[in-house]
């Protein structure tokens, strides 16, 4: 038996003829976002086989079935990290859970380091394009035509313009950027962050860019956030630690919440 049909099996019986709309990840301190979860069916992922067991705090490691709004949704509370295992391929099973679920909108989140001085911690970034130049891509090795996947629009307009409509209505600022994935688990160097500003990067972090390529593959419609939690390295006087990324996810997180319930409330 396939991990993913062994996975489904488990979720079909903790939650009976549940299907999903919408799928969302949840970043480094973004676990919150569970709390707006309305009649919340909870399973940790090691009951759940193929799904990451996280060792990265901030990351809750549990699927969290349920609605938001009018929406039905399935919440990844934590993520697999390429630096955790060397595998930047690692989300493939969760994510075909998720879509075997019904799900066909994705909408990641993380926590991420701003390019961008206006782009200040506690800010939230609409996620437009990504660099991915750093990490093997998730689908070597993968076979049949379907792993030739198009990213001239790596990030579904529709779902990011109901996004963006829906922090203006908020009063919320969502900046729009691209996001660079780096490896980690080191931060970036002064000298890294001065070359990815010429390649056009607006912020940078260590995950969403395999899951998004992965979730393509898969037929997601996709959108992604950043929760800017620290200026990149060379922007600040603050050193950058991953304390300092959880404690500064928390004015973020917040927001993103608002931003969630107004845009599932009215199913865009």
């Amino acid at each position: 038996m396939s991990n993913v049909k062994a996975a489904l099996d488990i979720i079909a019986a903790k939650a009976p003829g549940f299907k999903a709309e919408v799928a969302l990840v949840l970043g480094s301190g973004l676990g919150g976002v569970v709390d707006a979860v309305s009649d919340a069916i909870k399973i940790t992922y090691t009951d759940l086989p193929g799904f990451p067991k996280p060792t990265v705090a901030g990351h809750g490691g549990q699927l969290v079935l349920g609605r938001i709004g009018s929406v039905s949704v399935a919440v990844m509370q934590g993520r697999a990290h390429y630096y955790e295992h060397g595998r930047s391929d690692l989300m493939n099973e969760p994510l075909e859970t998720l879509r075997e679920l019904g799900a066909d909108r994705l909408i990641l989140t993380n926590a991420a380091g701003s390019l961008v001085p206006e782009a200040t911690p506690g800010n939230l970034m609409l996620i437009i394009d990504h660099i991915s130049l750093f990490g093997p891509n998730p689908l070597i090795g993968y076979q049949g035509d379907d792993r030739f996947v198009g990213m001239d629009i790596p990030y579904d307009p529709a779902i990011g313009s109901g996004l963006k409509n829906t922090a203006a209505e908020l009063g919320i600022a969502l900046f729009e950027g691209t996001y660079c994935w780096c490896t980690g688990p080191s931060f970036e160097t002064p000298a890294e962050i001065r070359a990815l500003k010429v390649l056009g990067a607006d912020a940078v972090g260590m995950s969403t860019v395999p899951e998004n390529i992965l979730a393509r593959r898969l037929g997601f419609r996709v959108a992604a956030i950043s929760n800017i939690t620290n200026l990149a390295a060379g922007m600040s006087s603050t050193p950058l630690s991953h304390e300092q990324t959880l404690e500064m996810a928390q004015e973020g997180s917040a927001n993103l919440i608002k931003i969630l319930l107004r845009y599932f409330s009215s199913d865009a």
